[in-house]
């Protein structure tokens, strides 16, 4: 087995309607069926909430949400106990809900996070993939 990735949401998100803006070296890797490419249970709240919110327009996403995961050749990653103690303890002042579950998930599972959000890419774990 090749390298397990966990999308951030936005990734998630241009994969689906935007995979130009990611580039294609990277695309490749993450459809190299060698490599396991994991999408958050996080990523799923964080879009639906937003969708509700008035901040993402999102369509009919949040109702074709595991539909969609699977038709990127992803798995879905749920979030546990563990996760949510690892995101609510780690000492790192982000106030983000959605990145700090994410990083917490990515640094217990031992993923690597593919982001190009700015608050992440420089933290000591978990690993980044980024451009």
């Amino acid at each position: 087995m090749g390298v397990s990735y966990l999308l951030d949401t936005h990734i998630f998100l241009w994969l689906l309607a935007e995979p130009a803006r990611i580039p294609e070296p990277v695309r490749h890797s993450l459809a190299d069926r060698d490599n396991a490419l994991l999408v958050s249970a996080i990523s799923a709240f964080e879009i639906t909430t937003k969708a509700r919110i008035g901040k993402l327009d999102a369509g009919q996403l949040p109702l074709t949400l595991p539909a969609r995961v699977q038709q990127i050749g992803a798995t879905d990653l749920p979030l546990s106990i563990e996760h949510a103690v690892y995101a609510g303890s780690m000492p790192w002042s982000h106030r983000d809900p959605f990145d700090r579950l994410l990083v917490a998930q990515a640094t217990l599972e031992s993923l690597t996070l593919v982001t190009v959000d700015s608050a992440l890419v420089n933290l000591p774990a978990p690993r980044i993939l980024s451009w």
